[in-house]
Order: structure tokens, then sequence, then C-alpha cells
């Protein structure tokens, strides 16, 4: 389709879709709006006075219908608001317009013959997460991975593993600390303990003849550590502020299960973790954090806040998203349908803040399938 031809589908698409929320003499035929296609999204300019109202439920209700109408040849990316922006012309009554991002295409799932031979082979100062999306070491600090039993979650976890575990070993001094800059925490001695194990990283699990709060406070045991580093770096950034440092990576799975010990282990967890993803960034000490939910009881509102990577997977809709996409009203969205799917939000200085659908790596290890 041509530019003009994809513009009259648009328009035909919005007079007919927003039928109920406009009146019969408000349409597109009668100029009472106008619409662009621009290289990162779409304009619908209203000409004002219009007879309808125009705020954050027409917004919606206009996305959902672009998303689906434009679906596969682009995908909208979902503003939790009305995104107004300033039309430059001299006539009042388009000066200002709605506008939609976009990117072309849908999200390609990346398809990893040999993980270990990419990972190593991967020379830039990224994680990439699907064909058109990757994440920067340098502009992240806390990553959150939300999901059900069986919607990929831990072997996105592995992913991520991976290419922390060399980021870690390609500092200089990394051999003289093989394991000390790197961590995992998982109370289920899942999937994440065994790739510790085969890969010589610390990790920590419950043992048979240790209660709950033991575990948790050996845990809190190595988060001071991380606590320590980062005020030990601090004092040095102040003398010298462009010192580089190896990056220390923190990984925490099942979170919600470390919660659930008496009060004083629980709170000094919390405050723990809560002060490392806040200073965590300029000091290079990186959090991973993954849990099935992370309301309240989980993970304080603050420390929730500071995840730069926020990933939902498996079932998407207004109760899931909850908690990492508070604002976010996920319906309209076109997810991917298969394992490992869902929506992604990396807030840095890189990426648009938009909500955008997620096909988690397919992975291969020499001997069989993981993904």
């Amino acid at each position: 389709m041509t530019a003009e031809e994809t513009v009259n589908y648009i328009n035909q698409s919005l007079d007919m879709g927003l039928a109920s929320s406009m009146p019969t003499d408000e349409n597109s035929y009668n100029n009472s709006f106008e619409t662009r296609m621009l290289k990162d999204g779409i304009l619908i300019i209203p000409r004002m006075p219009a007879g309808y109202m125009i705020d954050n439920d027409f917004y919606q209700k206009a996305f959902k219908v672009l998303s689906t109408a434009l679906y596969p040849q682009y995908t909208l990316l979902k503003q939790p608001s009305i995104y107004l922006v300033p039309i430059k012309t001299s006539d009042i009554h388009t000066q200002r317009g709605l506008f939609f991002p976009m990117k072309k295409g849908i999200p390609k799932r990346l398809i990893i013959p040999d993980l270990k031979k990419f990972v190593k082979n991967y020379h830039k100062n990224a994680i990439p997460l699907m064909q058109d999306l990757s994440i920067s070491y340098d502009k992240i600090s806390s990553i959150a991975v939300s999901g059900n039993t069986g919607s990929g979650k831990s072997f996105l976890i592995t992913y991520f593993l991976e290419f922390m575990k060399s980021l870690s070993d390609s500092f200089p001094e990394s051999r003289a600390e093989p394991d000390s800059y790197m961590v995992v925490v998982d109370p289920k001695m899942d999937e994440p303990s065994r790739w510790a194990r085969e890969n010589g990283v610390k990790v920590i699990y419950p043992a048979s003849n240790r209660s709950k709060s033991d575990f948790v406070s050996e845990v809190n045991t190595e988060l001071s550590k991380g606590l320590n580093l980062i005020h030990e770096r601090q004092r040095i950034l102040f003398d010298h502020p462009n010192s580089t440092f190896r990056t220390k990576v923190i990984v925490i799975d099942e979170l919600a299960s470390l919660n659930q010990v008496n009060s004083s282990v629980k709170n000094s967890f919390q405050s723990l973790l809560n002060q490392i993803t806040l200073l965590g960034r300029q000091t290079r000490v990186l959090t991973l954090l993954a849990s099935q939910q992370f309301d309240h009881t989980v993970l304080n509102t603050s420390t929730r806040d500071q995840a730069s990577v926020r990933v939902q997977l498996g079932d998407i809709n207004r109760r899931t998203t909850q908690y990492l996409f508070p604002d976010l009203d996920p319906s309209g969205i076109v997810i991917p349908i298969g394992k490992g799917t869902g929506l992604i939000q990396v807030i840095d200085d890189e990426h648009p803040y938009q909500v955008q659908p997620i096909l988690s790596p397919t992975y291969y290890y020499r001997e069989g399938k993981v993904l």
C-alpha cells in the first residue's frame, strides 16, 4: 500500500471503529479530523472545536482500533494516558494532535542455535532480547521478571544469567575473583541453581537442616556485602568520578518465598534490597529479581519502582500487569501467542517509555533445546 492508501485505510477504520464514540456527522469525510503517517507513529489531528470529547478514553479507543487494523504491518506502542503533541501551524483549530508511537512490523523472536557461543561472540555492550530490541548494561540497574508457572520465566532468567556472567567475566581483574561478583539466590533449587552449579557461580539455596529464617539471613549477609561494595565505590567515585568497576550481579528467583519469615529478618531483607536497587546503577551493582507477582507483600513500592527493565510473561490482563505496569490498561495490545511471550518496558535514556510485546529468545545448548 502507498502512504496515501494507508492513510485512507486508517481513516476508514477510525470512522467505523469509533462510530459509537462520535456523532454521526463527525468523521474524516466531514473533515472532522486529519490523519498523518509519520516515520515513528500515527498522528490524528482533530479539528477544534469538536462535537466529541477528546480525552484519554477517546485516545485509548482509537488505539484499540489502530492496533488491530495495522497488525501485522505495524506494532503500536501502548501509552498509559493520552499522548498529545503540538502541531506547527498558525491555525488554532488544528494546533494539537493525538500521537500513537509505532514500530514497523511485529516483534520477532531471536533463535539462537548455541547460546554459549552466541554470548561469547556478541561483543556489543548489551543484551539482545528480540531482533529489534536490546538493552545496554550501562543504562540499567535492576531487572524485574514476572510470570506464572509455565510462562517461560525461568528460561528467560537463564538467558540473562549467561550474558551477565559474560559481562562480569570480561572485566580485566575477573580471574582474580572467580565467583565473588555474581551470586544466585534460588529458593526452589530449580533452573538458576543448576545453571550456577554448572558455571561455577556462587548459589544460595535452602539447606535441609536449616529454617527458612536462617536461609533468608544468609541472603541478607550477601546483600550486605553488596551494599558495602556500593558504599566503597561511592567513595572512590567521589575522588575519581571516571573510575570503572567490574559489575556485581545479584540474582534472586521466587522473591515471594523470601518474605515468608519473621518480621525482623524480612524487614532487613527489604531494606537491603531497596538500598541496592536505589544506589546500584552508578556503582555497577545490578540486580535481577523474579517472582510470579510483585505486590507489596513481595517487594515494596520504592524497590519495584527502581526496575529499569520490567517483563511480564504469560497471561496478560489488568490483574497480572497491575504491579509492574500500574498505570497500564493492556487491552488493545496484540500479544504474540506462545511460550515466553508478554510485555516489556525499558526505562532508560535510549528507549521510549512505551510498553511493547516481547517474545523471549529461543535458545539451544549443544545437547538440545532449552526453550
